[in-house]
């Protein structure tokens, strides 16, 4: 079973301040809504099969929901993230957390951002991996050694502007894309089911994920960027996930496996969603 054990965090601090996404909103947040719904998908785990452990958000913190971000961990190690500045508070406190909970905890160099789970996706025996917005390739390559994982190491198309040209985020600083973390664009079903946006990644990580020994559904831009389809979680059986996204429920379903879709439209906003409020634990 993946994805037995989830680490969730709470909605208490989450607002659209420093909007440091292309999905982020200038309407304001409704933090009632918004916990609602993480309830509703902390339901969807358990009735899943899933343990979640929670915890509560790190004060002041924006985007502390997403428990994604904090680490990339497996067989009791954590490696830890360098999120953007905006989220650096979060940094510390998740690895209190995950200390106490047990866990090695491991660090990449301060100048290298690594955007933990978010960003490194394990399959199998490899580590499907994004770089150029979130995360640094030689983060990648460190957690994979240090995890032993096989690095696909991956990248995602980035925002134009109306000149064709890359965009930088104007909050973070960093390069803007729709697919700013590879969760967004790449999902894990099975160990032999995997499934991606082809439009959200340039031609030399389309050859990759095409060479992976494993089966692959193809997700439309429209779903993954509107649906937040790849944004999901799944247990091998049961695939917890948009329900934005008819058509890739559909190619899920004629594969056997069983789909819940909690809504999360509040949380969306932040750019987030079902695989970003949730960390692997085991």
């Amino acid at each position: 079973m993946l994805n037995q054990k989830i680490l969730m965090s709470g909605a208490r601090f989450f607002s659209n301040n420093a909007q440091i996404n292309p999905y982020y909103q200038t309407e304001t947040v409704d933090v009632e809504k918004a916990e609602i719904e993480l309830a509703a998908i902390r339901r969807a785990f358990e009735s899943a099969g899933m343990t979640v452990v929670q915890v509560d958000p790190p004060e002041g913190s924006q985007d502390g929901v997403y428990t994604a971000n904090w680490a990339l961990v497996r067989d009791g190690k954590a490696v830890m993230s360098r999120l953007p500045n905006v989220r650096r508070a979060e940094e510390p406190y998740a690895r209190r957390v995950l200390q106490d909970l047990g866990f090695e905890t491991l660090t990449v160099p301060d100048d290298w951002h690594f955007s933990g789970q978010g960003d490194s996706l394990p399959c199998g025996r490899f580590l499907l991996a994004g770089s150029g917005y979130r995360s640094d390739p030689r983060a990648q390559a460190f957690a994979a050694e240090v995890l032993s994982l096989e690095l696909v190491q991956l990248r995602a198309v980035p925002k134009l502007d109306a000149d064709g040209r890359p965009m930088i985020n104007a909050a973070s600083g960093w390069p803007d894309s729709f697919f700013y973390d590879i969760d967004l664009a790449i999902a894990v079903l099975r160990e032999d089911l995997i499934a991606y946006c082809p439009e959200a990644f340039d031609a030399e990580s389309r050859a990759k994920i095409a060479d992976l020994p494993m089966e692959k559904i193809v997700v439309s831009y429209e779903e993954a960027v509107e649906g937040l389809a790849c944004n999901l979680v799944s247990t091998g059986e049961t695939v917890i996930m948009s329900g934005r996204a008819p058509q890739f429920r559909a190619e899920i379903e004629k594969r056997g496996l069983r789909v819940i879709t909690p809504q999360a439209t509040e949380l969306a906003k932040g750019g987030g969603y079902i695989r970003c409020v949730s960390l692997t634990l085991g």
